[in-house]
C-alpha cells in the first residue's frame, strides 16, 4: 500500500486483519475525519492507521449501518487504540482523542503529539507556524492540500477526500523521526512526555464541559450594562470639569472616548492629573488614591472590560445537546508553556463573586476547588536554594510576614497589615522580574522609597538575588531559559535595542518559574485524570495553578483527597526542598 493506494476497511473481517498487521509495528500515523468540530453534534466518519507500509482508511458508517457489521466488530480497534503500542502519532491529538472516547469509548494510549512537538521545538517562536500543512514542509518537505478538510464527509466519499484522507496519516511517522530528532537534540524528550501524558487529561476536560446558569448570567449582564451606562456617565461629567464651559456655566459632560489614550490624556491633564506616558491600568494605579476622576476611570474599564470579554456572548457557547460550556484549551498557550483558553476563555471569568457564582454544578453536584499555594514561590525556592525562603516554607510560617519582618528589621509580631503588603507583592513581584519603578507604581510608594526597599530584600535573600542576576544574563547571553522540566523557550532581540534587552532579562527570571509552575499542573492534571477514573467525578476548568474538579455531592469528599493527592504527589516530583501544599473546598458554585 501507499498513501494513494490505500486499503479501504468496510468489514469485520478486513478490520481484523488490518488491525492484526498494524499492531506488529513500533508506531503508527493515527487521524480522524468527522462530519463536524462538535463530537457531540457530528459523526466519526474515517479512522486512519498508517505503517510504514501504507495506510487503513476504517469506515465507520460501515460498523453501524446494519451491513451486517456490529459494533461488536470494533473491538479489536478500541484495544489497538487504548493500548500504550503501538504509539500513536496524531497532529493535535486531542481532537481525535475526543472523538475516539464520545464515539468508540476509548482513550487513546501511547500518544505522541506532532502539535505539540512542533510547539516545544519553536521554544515561543511566535513567528513559527504549528499547522500540519507548516509543520510537514518544515520538517520533511512535503506539500499538503488540505482542500478537502472542510469538504461533506457524511455521505458517499470521493477519491479525493479518500486520497486527502490517507496523506494526512501517511506523513505522521516520517513527521515524528524528525521530530524527535529534534527533541533530543533540545533535550525535550522529558518535557514532551509531560506533554503527551497530559492530552487525554484536556480532552476529557473538554468534553466534560462546565455548567453556565444562563438566567444568573443574564441576569449579572444586566446589571453590570446599567453599572457601565452609570459609570460613563459619572466619569464625563468628571472629566468635564476641566473644560472651559463647566468653568462658566457649571458641569458639563466631556463626551469623549473613553477608549482613546490621546482624549484621555488631555482632559485628564485638564484636571491636573500628573499623567504617566501611558493610561494602561498599571501606570494609573499609584495615582487612584489621589485622583477620584482616576480611580473612577479604573472602575469603568473593569466593568467594560466584562462586558465586551463575555457579555451575552458566552450564552450563545453552551452546546444544545449537553446544555454546558465546551471550551477549547490550547495546551501550550504561551511561550511559558501555559495553557489558554478560548470559546469561550473560561480561564479568565472576572474573579468577582457575581461572575463565578454563575458557574456552578448540577443538582446532586458539586464542585471541588482546589489551589496550589504560593506553587510559583515554592519553585523560586528550589531553583535558588535560598535558606531564608527554604526555611520560611519548611518552619509553616508565613512567608510574606517573615519577609516584612527582615526587611523592614522588626519582630515578626511588630509587622503592620501594610509592610507585610509590601512584602507579598514584592516576593511575587521578583518571579515576574519587577524593577523599584513598577514596585513603585504597584504599592505607591516613592521610587527611593521602592529601591530602598529592593535593596534590603535582595540583602536578605541573597542566593535569589544571585540566581535572578545570572538567569537575567543568561537570558541575554544564551538567549535561552529552561524550566524543571527542561522546557525551552529562546528570547530573539536585538541586543542595540536597551529595551528588547530588558524584556529579554524579565523573561530569562520569569520563564523558568511560570513554566515549571505550568509543567507541575500538567503532570498534576495525568495523575488526577487517572485518580478520576470510574469515579463520575470530572475536571471541568484549570486556571493555572487551580484545578476545578466536578463531583457527586456524596464523594465530594473522598474527590478533594483525590486531588489533593495528585497535585501534591505532581508537586514534589520535582520541588525538594520545600514542601506543597494545596488548598481545597467544596462548593455549590465557583466561588472561594
Amino acid at each position: 500500500m501507499s498513501a494513494t493506494n490505500y486499503r479501504l476497511i468496510k468489514t469485520g473481517e478486513d478490520l481484523q486483519a488490518a488491525i492484526e498487521d498494524v499492531s506488529k509495528h513500533a508506531v503508527v500515523g493515527f487521524d480522524t475525519e468527522t462530519t463536524s468540530l462538535d463530537p457531540y453534534s457530528g459523526r466519526l466518519r474515517l479512522l486512519q492507521l498508517a505503517t510504514t507500509d501504507g495506510v487503513y482508511i476504517i469506515d465507520l458508517d460501515q460498523f453501524a449501518n446494519g451491513n451486517g457489521a456490529t459494533n461488536e466488530n470494533l473491538a479489536p480497534l478500541r484495544t489497538l487504540l487504548a493500548a500504550a503500542r503501538p504509539v500513536k502519532i496524531a497532529h493535535n491529538a486531542k481532537f481525535d482523542a475526543k472523538w475516539t472516547k464520545h464515539h468508540l469509548g476509548v482513550e487513546l494510549g501511547g500518544l505522541f503529539d506532532t502539535l505539540l512537538a512542533s510547539q516545544l521545538i519553536a521554544a515561543g517562536d511566535q513567528e513559527e507556524r504549528h499547522g500540519l500543512e507548516a509543520v510537514a514542509a518544515r520538517y520533511i518537505g512535503e506539500t499538503i492540500d488540505k482542500a478537502e478538510r472542510l469538504s461533506d464527509w457524511s455521505g458517499e466519499l470521493s477519491e479525493s477526500q479518500l486520497t486527502y484522507a490517507a496523506r494526512d496519516a501517511m506523513v505522521l511517522p516520517r513527521l515524528r523521526e524528525k521530530q524527535i530528532e529534534r527533541l533530543r537534540a533540545d533535550d525535550l524528550i522529558a518535557c514532551a512526555g509531560i506533554e503527551f501524558d497530559c492530552v487525554m487529561a484536556v480532552a476529557n476536560m473538554e468534553l466534560a464541559g462546565i455548567y453556565l446558569d444562563a438566567e444568573r448570567w443574564r441576569e449579572q449582564m444586566a446589571n453590570v450594562e446599567r453599572q457601565r451606562t452609570t459609570l460613563a456617565d459619572e466619569l464625563q461629567l468628571m472629566l468635564g470639569e476641566g473644560s472651559a464651559q463647566a468653568s462658566l456655566f457649571g458641569p458639563t459632560r466631556a463626551d469623549i472616548n473613553l477608549d482613546s489614550h490621546v482624549q484621555l490624556t488631555k482632559a485628564l491633564k485638564g484636571l491636573g492629573v500628573p499623567v504617566p506616558d501611558s493610561t494602561r491600568n498599571w501606570k494609573l494605579q499609584p495615582l487612584a488614591a489621589e485622583y477620584p476622576v482616576v480611580a473612577k476611570l479604573l472602575e469603568y474599564r473593569t466593568v467594560q472590560k466584562a462586558m465586551t470579554s463575555y457579555g451575552g456572548n458566552i450564552l450563545e457557547e453552551i452546546n444544545p445537546v449537553t446544555k454546558r460550556i465546551h471550551a477549547n484549551f490550547h495546551q501550550i498557550g504561551a511561550p511559558t508553556g501555559r495553557m489558554a483558553c478560548t470559546g469561550p476563555n473560561i480561564q479568565q471569568v472576572p474573579h468577582a463573586v457575581e461572575y463565578r457564582r454563575c458557574f456552578r454544578a448540577p443538582a446532586g453536584r458539586k464542585l471541588v476547588i482546589s489551589d496550589y499555594s504560593q506553587i510559583e514561590l515554592r519553585i523560586l525556592a528550589e531553583f535558588t536554594g535560598d535558606q531564608g525562603f527554604i526555611d520560611a516554607f519548611n518552619s509553616g510560617a508565613d512567608l510574606h510576614r517573615v519577609t516584612a519582618a527582615q526587611v523592614f528589621g522588626i519582630a515578626l509580631d511588630q509587622v503592620s497589615a501594610d509592610q507585610r503588603s509590601f512584602a507579598k507583592r514584592l516576593n511575587f513581584g521578583v518571579v515576574y522580574g519587577i524593577g523599584a519603578q513598577r514596585f513603585s507604581a504597584m504599592t505607591g510608594l516613592k521610587l527611593d522609597e521602592s529601591e530602598d526597599i529592593m535593596r534590603r530584600y535582595f540583602a536578605t535573600y541573597r542566593r535569589l538575588d544571585t540566581w535572578l542576576r545570572e538567569a537575567a544574563r543568561r537570558a541575554v547571553r544564551e538567549r535561552t531559559s529552561r524550566t524543571i522540566t527542561g522546557r525551552l523557550a529562546r528570547f530573539n532581540f536585538d541586543p542595540e535595542d536597551r529595551q528588547a534587552v530588558s524584556l529579554a532579562q524579565r523573561n530569562g527570571k520569569n520563564s523558568p518559574i511560570q513554566g515549571s509552575s505550568a509543567d507541575i499542573l500538567k503532570r498534576a492534571l495525568r495523575l488526577l485524570h487517572d485518580e478520576l477514573k470510574g469515579t463520575g467525578a470530572c475536571i471541568v476548568n484549570i486556571v493555572h495553578d487551580e484545578v476545578v474538579v466536578e463531583a457527586d455531592a456524596n464523594t465530594a469528599e473522598e474527590i478533594t483527597q483525590k486531588v489533593e493527592q495528585a497535585m501534591r504527589q505532581a508537586g514534589e516530583e520535582y520541588v525538594k526542598r520545600v514542601p506543597i501544599e494545596v488548598e481545597s473546598h467544596i462548593a455549590d458554585e465557583w466561588v472561594k
